[in-house]
């Protein structure tokens, strides 16, 4: 009997990444290991923020190269997917006012293993955006982080990013 394989596309901001698919389900860790973007992490830009009182947690994101892992902070792809991030977050403020939900962790950087990332994020998502703790939610994205930042600007200063918890 010859085994079916199917190939899922999983579409993201910046890149298509294929997720294989056989008869007995999603593939697992050892068949993941082959592929080099399975090992390499995602970078993801969310905000967990209010508009007009109701919540949206928008998010962009970035596979790493096996590089980046060593870098003390995301660098130029971080500084990059905040900007990205928040000319959508303006963009949008014409839905009535932003309000950040989560104090000074409501724009952060994370740093996920892409099969947690596909597979986690949009359940916290979902999950927070119809009512979920907000404090649930930023403990489950440290759990699963490999590393988080929270992105911070000073006038005059760049975007810096602070180790997060």
């Amino acid at each position: 009997m010859a085994a079916v394989i199917q190939v899922l596309l999983l579409i993201l901001p910046g890149s298509i990444v294929p997720l294989c698919v056989d008869s007995a389900g999603w593939q697992g860790g050892a068949a993941r290991r082959k592929n080099s973007m399975a090992d390499a992490p995602y970078l993801v830009a969310l905000a967990l923020v209010e508009f007009a009182g109701k919540r949206a947690l928008p998010l962009t994101g970035k596979s790493q190269a096996a590089a980046a892992a060593d870098a003390v902070d995301p660098g130029d792809d971080g500084r990059t997917l905040a900007l990205e991030l928040l000319l959508r977050l303006w963009q949008r403020s014409e839905e009535g006012p932003l309000q950040r939900a989560a104090g000074e962790a409501s724009l952060l950087l994370v740093e996920l293993p892409i099969e947690l990332m596909s597979e986690q994020l949009p359940l916290l998502k979902a999950n927070w955006i119809s009512g979920g703790e907000t404090a649930s939610l930023l403990d489950s994205l440290q759990e699963l982080a490999i590393r988080a930042w929270r992105i911070t600007i000073a006038k005059y200063e760049p975007v810096s990013f602070i180790a997060w918890p």
